[in-house]
């Protein structure tokens, strides 16, 4: 039997959480809902946590991943973290406008940028 293949891929650097996104399509709700307990886990050990979402292998968002960020943006404020997204590819980065969701997320163009906003 195939070893399922972890979604994430979880690194700390100068007290920042980087998250890095195994699959380039976000689609299915089992994957998003695993995504999202790990993230949560993740959130919910440190107060004050510094997280950085790094999607440069993500070429697929469904809306439901959508709903899954707002939820954890919601999630790191309650523990008073920081969330910052970064290496948003055009085609996503046009969702998030259209949602007007890029108002509710910081975004920046890399983690060398966003790490700068920690």
């Amino acid at each position: 039997m195939a070893e399922e293949q972890p979604h994430l891929s979880i690194t700390s650097k100068d007290g920042v959480h980087i998250v890095e996104f195994s699959d380039r399509k976000i689609l299915e709700e089992l994957s998003i809902r695993n995504i999202e307990e790990e993230l949560s886990t993740l959130v919910a050990a440190e107060e004050g946590i510094k997280l950085l979402l790094n999607f440069k292998n993500v070429e697929h968002l469904s809306s439901a991943a959508l709903g899954m960020l707002i939820n954890l943006e919601k999630e790191v404020a309650h523990k008073n973290g920081k969330l910052i997204l970064s290496d948003i590819r055009p085609q996503i980065y046009e969702v998030f406008r259209i949602t007007r969701l890029h108002k509710m997320f910081e975004i920046h163009d890399s983690v060398g940028q966003a790490m700068k906003h920690f």
